[in-house]
């Protein structure tokens, strides 16, 4: 960079499923003129939403501005990860970067990340956008089947009551500068009311909370905040502040080849019933149709499965389909990968 001014940064966090994709989607077919580049953090085997964003063909982020890194959180891999992704980036002297993180990550982490020497003169964190699923919320859980769930943590006086996915989803909120209320459109009023209701009740300070449908919010609402949250970051009180380390123990994935399929609609039955087993979080991935040029891109967070083919598929590219299931630890991944493949 020749510049001497901080390229701005913003990092969109959610849980998994919030629509953290379709957002960033919309924000690079909407730049304004604006050079955008994306890291998206993944966990898991496959670069799902990474190769969502590729897809494109958005001239104001060519696919050489989205570097994807998976299996690993980035603010534990800053040296190994962070940092070099950092550097392809500002290489290509863009103006703004946008971070999907993992559905599972802390972001006050990796937010403090940018504290070190080697970001902290470079880059500046624009502010933090936590994506939170709106239908979820009105129905009482920010997963699906959270009732069974806590029904056997409270009946087994073994097990640990804390729910790890219930202080992921805070610890967002809690760093959250703006948060996203996402799949409005599916939403009554009593239901967004009940939504937003939980978002209030979670935020430890005034936050603006915006309802979006199909992720369009404007840009101008997202980027440009220009509040530098790595100076005041330790202000933001979360879950795991005491904590010297984290890690993601309490969650697992995997990933299941799909052969080529005729019927969409079939693969899309088989995801549901793989998403609704109990402690499967999302099931997310791409497949191959016979007689079909385009790829076929499903995603599933408990009954909530779409499909639509996405892009065409490459010539170096083999026609495999591959599906990652990401759940608590523990789930029968046996059972789910009978359901995904009938």
């Amino acid at each position: 960079m020749t510049s001497l001014t901080r390229v701005p940064c913003t990092i969109v966090t959610g849980f998994l499923g919030a629509g953290k994709t379709t957002l960033i989607r919309h924000l690079l077919e909407n730049a304004g003129g604006k050079k955008l580049a994306v890291i998206v953090n993944e966990f898991g085997d496959v670069g799902i939403d990474g190769e969502i964003l590729k897809g494109c063909g958005i001239e104001a982020c060519p696919e050489d501005n989205i570097v994807e890194l998976s299996n690993g959180c980035l603010c534990c891999t800053v040296a190994d990860d962070f940092v070099p992704a950092l550097d392809q980036i500002l290489a290509r002297e863009v103006d703004h970067i946008l971070i999907e993180t993992s559905g599972l990550a802390l972001p006050k982490p990796l937010v403090q990340a940018f504290q070190w020497p080697a970001i902290k003169s470079r880059v500046t964190v624009d502010g933090v956008v936590a994506v939170v699923d709106g239908p979820a919320l009105a129905e009482g859980r920010v997963a699906h089947d959270m009732d069974a769930l806590d029904a056997q943590r409270a009946a087994d006086d073994s097990l640990d009551h804390d729910d790890p996915v219930e202080e992921v989803f805070e610890d967002q909120i809690a760093c959250a500068d703006l948060v996203i209320i996402s799949k409005s459109d599916l939403l009554d009023a009593a239901a967004a009311e009940t939504a937003g209701a939980r978002v209030s009740a979670a935020l430890p300070r005034a936050v603006s909370v915006v309802r979006a449908a199909g992720g369009k919010v404007d840009p101008s609402v997202m980027l440009g905040l220009g509040l530098a949250v790595e100076n005041e970051i330790e202000n933001r009180k979360t879950h795991h502040d005491d904590e010297l380390d984290h890690d993601h123990d309490d969650f697992d994935s995997f990933v299941v080849a799909i052969p080529e399929i005729t019927d969409p609609a079939a693969l899309a039955a088989r995801v549901t019933a793989a998403a609704e087993a109990p402690d499967v979080l999302r099931v997310k991935g791409f497949a191959a149709v016979a007689g079909k040029p385009l790829r076929l891109l499903v995603q599933g967070v408990g009954p909530r499965v779409s499909h639509h083919f996405d892009r065409p598929w490459k010539a170096e590219e083999a026609r495999r389909g591959a599906l990652v299931v990401i759940g608590l630890k523990g789930f029968d991944r046996a059972a789910v990968e009978r359901a995904l493949l009938g």
